[in-house]
């Protein structure tokens, strides 16, 4: 399948999250991203100009499993998927949750059976999933990674990793003054082709891209390569030819005041490995940035450990232990592609930006600094 491209595309706002024990007053959100590998779920109360995490649940299903195979969503794979979706529906009944939006990717984009597969979901547990395009998928990992961006930066590269796709957002914001760029680029909201506001200096899109290759489809395109390194060599190069439409990547110039934010697991788990993290601590990832050199030996720890040493390392986990290497494969060609030599880490993606979405258009978010 070939990368693909919006005609234009919609973007909502907001910043800033911390997770706390219980729900104080207030109406709460929900925000599921339902992937090719994982269920993801967010519950949320608005706070300020950002939002406080009330319960969370994360799972992997591999709802994508033998997809790129047979193009349809295996009866396994629908099966974990719906025991873990009935998990979440307890936790939003439980917490009485109203506001909501439930969202399904690339797997279900691509499957023959998803519409099945959706009412199936609606059938056995109430929930009622929405398909999204990769561009709304763009748009709102974007706007969640806001909160990361340098008042330096004048070009932002934002990298959506995910299981069956990766999104990559170039967005020009030299025009817009240091202190209002990070919500300049909150206020993409009437979409990526964005009109003038007079008197605004806007967040500019000046290109973005949809590659349909994640950590479980690039992984699945070389799994009858049996040699580690050369499985992972083949991966970084494969996922590198599908980038060279994209426009940035013909500009070799080094940029000092350009920025990548990174926002998957690959890119989290890399982060815990490089700070020697016995466990996994969100406040020392998010926003962490990191240097090729840095990201190089780590991945390279990788390929000395071998399929067994990363399976027992708690750094990877036995969920990711199978993944993280696809998804090295595609970090590291990001790095050598673009022009600059470090990375900001993000621990946020598609579910914050559904949520400041959602309470950006209730308006019940405040104003003010991110």
């Amino acid at each position: 399948m070939a990368p693909k491209r919006p005609k234009g595309a919609g973007a909502l706002e907001q910043p800033a999250l911390s997770p706390v024990p219980q729900s104080g007053s207030g109406e709460l959100y929900a925000a599921l991203d339902l992937g090719t590998n994982s269920c993801r779920m967010l519950i949320a109360q608005p706070k300020g100009t950002g939002f406080q995490v009330i319960d969370s649940f994360s799972k992997s299903v591999q709802l994508g499993a033998g997809l790129e195979r047979t193009g349809r969503l295996s009866r396994g794979s629908m099966a974990r998927t719906i025991q873990a979706l009935r998990i979440c529906q307890q936790k939003l009944r439980q917490h009485k949750v109203r506001r909501m939006k439930l969202v399904a990717t690339e797997a279900c984009r691509r499957a023959t059976n998803s519409h099945e597969f959706i009412q199936r979901v609606q059938r056995e547990t109430g929930l009622r999933l929405e398909i999204i395009q990769p561009e709304e998928e763009a748009r709102l990992a974007v706007i969640s990674c806001a909160p990361l961006v340098s008042r330096k930066t004048q070009n932002l590269l934002v990298v959506d990793i995910g299981g069956g796709s990766t999104e990559l957002v170039w967005i020009d914001i030299s025009k817009v003054p240091k202190h209002d760029r990070p919500q300049a680029i909150m206020r993409l909201h009437s979409g990526f082709n964005t009109a003038a506001v007079k008197n605004v200096a806007q967040a500019r899109v000046v290109d973005w891209i949809s590659v349909p290759l994640g950590v479980a489809t690039l992984r699945d395109q070389f799994s009858d390569v049996e040699d580690d390194a050369a499985r992972f060599a083949l991966m970084s190069w494969f996922f590198e030819e599908n980038l060279a439409d994209f426009a940035p990547y013909h500009d070799t110039k080094v940029h000092e005041k350009f920025q990548i934010v990174g926002t998957s697991g690959t890119v989290t788990t890399v982060a815990a490995s490089h700070l020697g993290l016995k466990r996994y601590d969100r406040t020392r990832v998010d926003g962490l940035r990191m240097s090729s050199v840095q990201i190089d030996k780590v991945i390279r720890s990788y390929l000395d450990m071998g399929p067994g040493g990363r399976r027992a390392d708690p750094r990877i986990g036995q969920d990711r232990q199978a993944l993280i290497m696809s998804g090295a494969a595609i970090l590291q060609a990001l790095m050598r592609c673009w022009p600059t030599d470090r990375l900001s880490v993000a621990d946020r993606g598609l579910r914050e930006g559904l949520l400041y979405a959602q309470m950006s258009a209730d308006g019940v978010l405040g104003e003010g600094v991110l």
